[in-house]
């Protein structure tokens, strides 16, 4: 069976009659003997698929506005871009990579979201001496948790990563944590996995310098059904704050649990990672999802444009919500920041067909994108460009409003450009 038949094999099972399911092969430029292979590897099936809900229409955004290619070092080259679901499932992640370079010939492979899918492709990139550019997982998670030693050389010499990492949590959390007189005691709810590994590591000794005591029970494993340990541990210590980094149904069945054994009632702020960037999380906790605080990569109320497209980012959430009759959410930003910034690099190459020339180009990628900022030329570590954060808050839509909750800015810390919509509310107030 063919790998196309086969992938619109898996859709069909998996996904059948989604009015947004992309075909996963599409060309557009000049003819094939100049053409670009751009793989793009995202979960839009699986617990993640959150993440990649709005990728098909972000490559199709991304496909109209390739329509005459790329121009690098005088020449224009057709585009293709393949894209993928990897499921949610890591070993299907490195497989559809590994498929894409061996059996597709791709030149460069974008991916994002959860190191369980990002660290595998990346993997599978740089055994195989493909550029490979990266977002949304922690930059350590994705830095160290790939074998990177602090201080040591860096091990990668075709992989690149922008995104978030602990020092842009810490500077998003800690006004957040410091908006509302609290005991200051921090529970936190991480997984045993990359990324709440790597945020208990770095993150809470940061908190605990910032002056907050942190509450941890220890790792859970994912797929966690009962949380009765972990409320009873932050219940006793009375604590008022609360932080996790849970994929979304793990996070659903303890904050109900939190409620049903009276934890809920306590808290101030409960700040979450992942799941609190998906209105259709928020909006199934019903009543539970109001004054739940996150931190987002991306808003609509942003002030960039997409270097790609040049739509801006009121236009990106409006047109996604009129082709899905969906509500817009954060990842859309993210996804087209990462298409943004792929074709930035094919541009800077000189020559798109070279694996090393996009290599190098990612190296010194310097670019605004529909997110913000990157700079691969100021670390923090190589391979490695930041992005800045911003605290969001869901709250209750107002009578006669389309979505049951709304996103509103209420820290803009790490952005002052990104505009504030209202002071951040107490959870249980």
């Amino acid at each position: 069976m063919s790998l196309r038949r086969a992938f619109l094999r898996d859709v069909s099972a998996v996904a059948g009659g989604a009015a947004l399911v992309a075909l996963p092969t599409f060309r557009v430029g000049a003819d094939a003997a100049e053409t670009v292979k751009v793989g793009f590897l995202t979960p839009r099936t699986g617990p993640l698929a959150g993440f990649g809900d709005g990728d098909p229409y972000v490559v199709e955004l991304a496909r109209k506005a390739l329509a005459k290619g790329v121009s690098a070092g005088g020449k224009t080259y057709a585009v293709e871009i393949l894209d993928r679901d990897t499921q949610s499932d890591p070993a299907r992640s490195a497989q559809l990579a590994k498929e894409l370079i061996n059996g597709d010939g791709v030149d460069f492979v974008l991916t994002k979201s959860t190191p369980e899918v990002v660290n595998p492709v990346s993997d599978a990139c740089e055994a195989a001496g493909v550029p490979c550019l990266s977002t949304i997982v922690p930059w350590e998670a994705w830095y160290y948790g790939r074998g990177a030693k602090p201080g040591a050389p860096s091990p990668f010499k075709r992989t690149y990563h922008f995104s978030f990492g602990v020092k842009n949590v810490l500077d998003t959390y800690v006004p957040i944590f410091h908006s509302i007189p609290s005991n200051k005691k921090i529970a936190v709810l991480y997984p045993n996995d990359a990324d709440g590994n790597a945020i208990r590591r770095h993150l809470t000794p940061d908190l605990e310098k910032a002056g907050f005591t942190i509450v941890d029970p220890g790792g859970y494993e994912d797929g966690t059904s009962d949380f009765s340990a972990q409320i009873a541990r932050f219940k006793a210590e009375k604590c008022e704050l609360f932080n996790t980094f849970p994929i979304p149904p793990d996070f659903a069945a303890f904050w109900r649990q939190a409620a049903q054994q009276g934890y809920t009632k306590m808290v101030k702020i409960a700040q979450l990672a992942k799941t609190g960037l998906f209105p259709a999380n928020v909006e199934a906790l019903g009543s539970l999802g109001d004054k739940l605080s996150t931190a987002f990569d991306w808003h609509r109320d942003f002030p960039y444009r997409s270097t790609l497209t040049g739509i801006s980012a009121h236009d990106l959430a409006d047109g996604y919500e009129r082709a899905s009759g969906k509500q817009w959410e954060s990842q859309l930003g993210a996804s087209l920041a990462l298409l943004d910034a792929g074709i930035d690099a094919l541009r800077a190459s000189g020559n798109p067909k070279s694996k090393a020339a996009i290599a190098k180009a990612l190296s010194t990628l310097k670019t605004t994108v529909m997110t913000g900022k990157i700079d691969f030329t100021s670390g923090p570590v190589p391979n490695v460009s930041t992005m800045n954060l911003v605290g969001i808050q869901w709250i209750k839509g107002k009578e006669g409003s389309k979505h049951a909750f709304e996103p509103v800015i209420t820290n803009n810390a790490t952005d002052a450009h990104v505009p504030v919509g209202a002071k951040l509310q107490p959870y249980n107030g």
